[in-house]
């Protein structure tokens, strides 16, 4: 009799076995086939940071207060200056400009993933010496937008970048900050960009 019940549950577990195998199987094969649909509807965007290549006269203005709601801000001139790097996978941007305040450089990476068809941004300010948090995002109709988050006086916020009004003499950029989830924005960094004849 025990003998009977071993071959009938043995039976039983080959059943649910060869049950299982097909279900596995699917299961195996569903996240590969959305993953290639994903892929298919993502567009490759290494080359969308092409425009930035060159040598740029910028005019910025700076709102030193951005979330109280005040418009004062100092204006700087200078020049940015962008290189390709790996074929255009990636880019380094140096950035001197002039104000009442003296004398300022930025460094920013720009590096593009291929898996996530995403940029990142990431920026340095040569006074703090401190790389910022990187924003991550991509273009889409002539337009980037990449976002990051920080603090600001100890409050989390997002930062938006947005690089906007593409020509192949200028563009413009603007960094914004918002304190209620991406809900309202307020302007932090604007720069209006002219390409520097040779």
């Amino acid at each position: 009799m025990k003998m009977f019940r071993r071959i009938e549950l043995a039976v039983l577990l080959g059943a649910l076995g060869c049950l299982s195998s097909p279900l596995q199987a699917l299961a195996q094969e569903s996240p590969t086939a959305a993953d290639s649909a994903l892929a298919g509807a993502l567009r490759d965007g290494q080359h969308d940071f092409d425009f930035n290549i060159g040598v740029w006269k910028t005019h910025i203005r700076r709102i030193l207060n951005p979330l109280s709601g005040s418009v004062k801000s100092i204006e700087l001139n200078g020049t940015v200056t962008v290189r390709k790097v790996w074929d255009g996978r990636a880019q380094l941007e140096e950035i001197e400009a002039e104000g009442l305040n003296g004398h300022w450089e930025g460094l920013t990476l720009f590096l593009y993933n291929p898996q996530a068809h995403q940029w990142s941004q990431t920026f340095v300010d040569s006074k703090i010496g401190v790389l910022n948090p990187p924003a991550i995002g991509a273009f889409k109709d002539g337009r980037g937008e990449l976002f990051s988050q920080d603090t600001v006086d100890g409050r989390s916020i997002l930062i938006r970048a947005v690089w906007s009004d593409i020509t192949p003499d200028s563009h413009r950029f603007e960094e914004s900050f918002s304190d209620d989830g991406g809900k309202t924005w307020a302007p932090a960094f604007i720069a209006a960009l002219t390409r520097e004849k040779p």
